[in-house]
């Protein structure tokens, strides 16, 4: 399955910061420098995760564990926190709308994570 609309919808975010991180092969994208997801697509030799294209985000522990019993293409996050963090395969069957909410879910965990005066300023500057 393909997400043409994946990378447009993270930008999205209010205080959505893309860069991309060579060392690693990643696209981050952060808000307040603090990540929110990443895209990468790591080698054959990062068995599960290998040769998939995978977008990591940010979860709850209790949602991220019946998130991987729910669906077989969200794995522990690749190269993260296992339990604050999931992968998800790109090439694999995770609906668009469960997506969408999984990317909500992220950013607002991060955005939630700040405190109330920069979420107000980032919030000011998002909407003019």
């Amino acid at each position: 399955m393909e997400y043409p609309w994946l990378d447009a919808f993270l930008c999205s975010m209010p205080g959505a910061a893309k860069d991309y991180k060579a060392e690693w092969g990643w696209h981050r994208y952060q808000v307040d420098g603090k990540l929110f997801a990443a895209l990468c697509a790591p080698g054959p030799q990062y068995k599960i995760y290998g040769g998939h294209p995978l977008l990591t985000l940010k979860c709850d522990p209790p949602y991220g564990e019946t998130l991987r019993e729910t669906f077989a293409d969200i794995l522990p996050g690749f190269y993260m926190d296992k339990r604050n963090w999931i992968s998800v395969c790109l090439d694999g069957s995770v609906p668009e709308e469960v997506l969408r909410t999984l990317c909500d879910h992220s950013y607002a965990r991060v955005f939630g994570g700040l405190t109330k005066k920069r979420q107000r300023e980032i919030l000011e500057m998002a909407n003019g």
